[in-house]
């Protein structure tokens, strides 16, 4: 947590020297210590649910992480401007986000899933590494934050019965276009994320389940999915923007200052 606040880069664990049941544990007590200093939680983050970014961050299997009153910020669909003095080496990711009325549950049908969740939106997570050229192991980056730094969410879309007939089949098909400074960096589709979001989210659910001393997701939660595209390094002075396809929802633009 000092790391963090000084902006400081961390070694990563050696050889078998942190477990990922250790890793949760650390993630446990710093979101305990953020809450004794007057944050709130607010939801959680999955990490590396895209497996086209697996090889290159030699993680393999998603990760989760917490989400705060402070690190989370809704935006309109117009300009957003962003600072980044606070973060290390910050990447950026267009991420599905669902916020729930009632509490998931890892054994229902995606029917009842979608019958959990208030609304969705996308919008873009910012991450951030305290390791030196984002070189770790899968437990590093639960230790320090998920990697976690920001997520600015677009316009919320209320989850009618229209969209629960749709969002199956629209959640594994829609693609976002990523571009920075007018320029296409990227194509994502919803399928890069372990099939689709939804699916992303029962991977969740069905992690939280096996461990005991996680707490489950509940009602008014808000859970963001993992990045559609590959995550790219940003620095101040550009601009990045989204076009969704797929989906009824917002285009994004994102200034860096």
């Amino acid at each position: 947590m000092q790391a963090r606040r000084d902006r400081r880069p961390i070694a990563r664990s050696g050889p078998d020297e942190m477990s990922l049941e250790t890793a949760y544990r650390i993630s446990r007590r710093i979101r305990d210590l953020r809450m004794q200093e007057g944050e709130r939680v607010i939801g959680r983050k999955i990490g590396f649910t895209n497996r086209t970014i697996w090889d290159e961050y030699d993680v393999h299997a998603p990760i989760l992480g917490y989400m705060y009153d402070t690190t989370f910020r809704d935006v309109s669909a117009a300009e957003i401007k962003f600072f980044l003095e606070p973060f290390c080496e910050p990447r950026i990711e267009p991420e599905i986000a669902f916020g729930f009325h009632r509490a998931p549950h890892v054994a229902e049908s995606d029917e009842d899933l979608l019958g959990a969740i208030a609304w969705y939106a996308h919008g873009f997570e910012i991450v951030d590494s305290l390791y030196k050229d984002w070189k770790f192991k899968a437990a590093d980056t639960v230790a320090a934050f998920g990697l976690h730094g920001a997520y600015l969410c677009g316009p919320r879309r209320k989850v009618t019965d229209d969209d629960r007939a749709m969002l199956p089949l629209a959640l594994q098909s829609f693609q976002i276009e990523l571009a920075r400074d007018g320029e296409t960096i990227d194509i994502g589709h919803g399928a890069n994320v372990l099939g689709s979001p939804l699916a992303a989210l029962r991977h969740a659910l069905e992690v939280i389940a096996k461990d005991p001393d996680a707490a489950s997701i509940s009602a008014g939660e808000i859970v963001t999915t993992g990045t559609v595209t590959r995550a790219f390094p940003v620095k101040q002075g550009e601009t990045w923007s989204t076009m969704v396809t797929g989906l009824p929802l917002d285009n994004l633009e994102i200034v860096f200052v």
